[in-house]
């Protein structure tokens, strides 16, 4: 299986806590995922605090009129630096997501890294190439203009590889 690698930084103008406070909260994903993909939490395990072995489930589109049920665990915790949300059912063979907040100058500094694979070898392959790849960057880009939208002026670096 090929494993796809998506890596994003962000500045954010807040709080370290403020970013842990909103990103750590599994409410706030359907804030930042796009609209078309109507994003529904179905259950998250435990309270709304995060932690370790948490598991949140929820239905996405992934391709338009294509709901599918996605269930990630939080697999790794640091309170406020980073966490981890692994696919354990959903349409990736896998999805491993890194969130990282760094204390910087006038904000927070968040990186996501995300590596995924998908099923299927060779056509799998080709998926990716044709829309996958186009439709996690496009996630991405629209989080990053939410983000900008709800907490103000950013610098931000994009990083992508294969």
């Amino acid at each position: 299986m090929k494993i796809y690698t998506l890596k994003r930084t962000q500045f954010l103008p807040i709080t370290l806590m403020k970013a842990w406070d909103f990103f750590s909260s599994p409410q706030n994903l359907s804030k930042i995922t796009p609209e078309h993909m109507q994003f529904k939490i179905l259950y998250i395990s435990g309270e709304n605090q995060m932690f370790p072995g948490q598991l949140i489930c929820y239905k996405v589109n992934v391709l338009p009129k294509f709901p599918v049920q996605w269930v990630t665990e939080i697999t790794h915790m640091s309170k406020p630096n980073y966490f981890v949300d692994e696919q354990r059912f959903g349409p990736y063979a896998l999805w491993h997501h890194e969130h990282h907040f760094k204390e910087v100058s006038g904000g927070v500094e968040m990186t996501d890294e995300v590596n995924y694979g998908l099923p299927l070898g060779v056509l799998g392959k080709l998926a990716n190439w044709l829309f996958v790849q186009q439709k996690v960057n496009a996630i991405f880009d629209h989080r990053s203009k939410i983000l900008l939208d709800f907490f103000g002026s950013s610098r931000t670096e994009i990083t992508h590889s294969a």
